[in-house]
């Protein structure tokens, strides 16, 4: 039963992390389309990329963010004893649970026609789940051989690294 209930989450998680990864894209592309000077041309492509956001994040992100935690969760409880590494990943997974609701936050103000980020900022953003996908997948694979000091200063200086290079490439594109 353990090793059913592991694919199917393993199922859900590889496509909650695909929404997580598409939709700021899609919150870029609606920030972007307000700089259209053609009004129809804006509320056309507003009006679209809105149809993107909800049918993904409604019918793809929240129902895989469910499942997820419920057989994650399902799984926890299987454990006899549980490993240090798990409560790690399940600190990242709290961590990532943030990053949707925010994502959930942005996704309900771009519904209003509120657009508070650029879409330099909202690039950055759209990082965050790849470092958080990075942090989860050295836990599961790796587990209690782990070196927590490097694990934590890996991450820090990738994410760190990370931002540079998208502050940096985004400040050549303007030029």
């Amino acid at each position: 039963m353990f090793l059913y209930v592991k694919a199917f989450h393993i199922v859900f998680v590889v496509t909650w992390f695909a929404a997580l990864f598409y939709m700021p894209r899609l919150f870029i592309y609606t920030t972007e389309a307000q700089d259209q000077i053609d009004s129809e041309k804006r509320k056309l492509l507003t009006d679209h990329f809105k149809v993107m956001q909800r049918r993904l994040w409604k019918g793809i992100a929240w129902p895989s963010c469910i499942i997820t935690i419920i057989l994650g969760g399902t799984l926890y409880l299987m454990y006899p004893v549980v490993p240090l590494w798990l409560n790690v990943k399940l600190g990242m997974v709290v961590l990532l649970l943030f990053y949707h609701l925010a994502n959930d936050r942005i996704f309900k103000q771009q519904a209003k026609d509120q657009f508070l980020y650029s879409s330099k900022k909202l690039r950055i953003w759209n990082e965050m789940a790849a470092i958080l996908l990075i942090a989860i997948v050295l836990l599961a694979v790796v587990k209690d051989l782990i070196n927590y000091t490097y694990y934590f200063s890996g991450l820090a200086i990738f994410f760190i690294l990370l931002i540079v290079l998208i502050i940096r490439l985004n400040s050549t594109k303007n030029q």
